[in-house]
């Protein structure tokens, strides 16, 4: 929902600490992997009940998340490399609720429900790439990408805004999770209604 408007303020920053990196010789993908690796940390953390520390570094896999971007614009944008980082991100997203169900099993029931739900809002998301692909479909509202970045009430700010959340607030794990499952079927059913009227044109 944000990402739009966020993403113009934050850009130049991250392409000019990017373009840095590329003289220290850090590439695009590599960067993606560190982060993925701050990623499984933040879930190893929050399964042993370290919540904080998984936030932490659950904010730092969002930092490299936005720093690979910065250094594929600074260098060279990649088909694997936008690949690479979708499949990072759609891993370590699902993968923090579920790291709260081997912390304590009395909050599966609401971590299921909301993997359930993240797992829609991710699906309606690849799903609309696929075919903007397929129809030539383009845009750059949420900054340059390898494929078509389809908004919605929960995009990337509001998904990392929300896990953080559940991290440093994890006592409240179950309204927040409840609310972010509500966003997440929300989102989805508005992607879905999204294609119905732009492919329309093409079917």
């Amino acid at each position: 929902m944000l990402d739009a408007r966020i993403r113009p303020l934050m850009d130049p920053t991250l392409t000019r600490i990017g373009a840095f990196l590329v003289k220290c010789h850090i590439s695009a993908n590599l960067m993606t992997v560190i982060g993925f690796a701050f990623g499984l940390l933040a879930i190893w953390h929050i399964t042993q009940g370290d919540t904080i520390l998984g936030g932490i570094f659950f904010l730092i896999n969002r930092l490299c998340d936005g720093l690979d971007g910065g250094i594929a614009r600074s260098s060279k944008m990649t088909d694997f490399g936008g690949y690479l980082d979708i499949m990072s991100d759609f891993i370590i997203y699902p993968a923090i609720p579920l790291a709260f169900c081997f912390m304590t099993h009395d909050l599966s029931p609401y971590a299921a429900l909301l993997i359930f739900a993240m797992g829609g809002a991710m699906t309606s998301f690849l799903s609309f790439a696929i075919l903007c692909a397929k129809n030539n479909i383009k845009t750059d509202k949420r900054g340059k990408k390898s494929f078509y970045y389809l908004g919605g009430i929960c995009e990337g700010f509001e998904t990392t805004l929300f896990l953080s959340i559940l991290c440093f607030f994890s006592q409240y794990f179950i309204e927040i999770s409840l609310t972010f499952t509500v966003l997440c079927f929300f989102t989805t059913l508005g992607r879905i209604l999204q294609a119905k009227e732009t492919f329309k044109i093409y079917s």
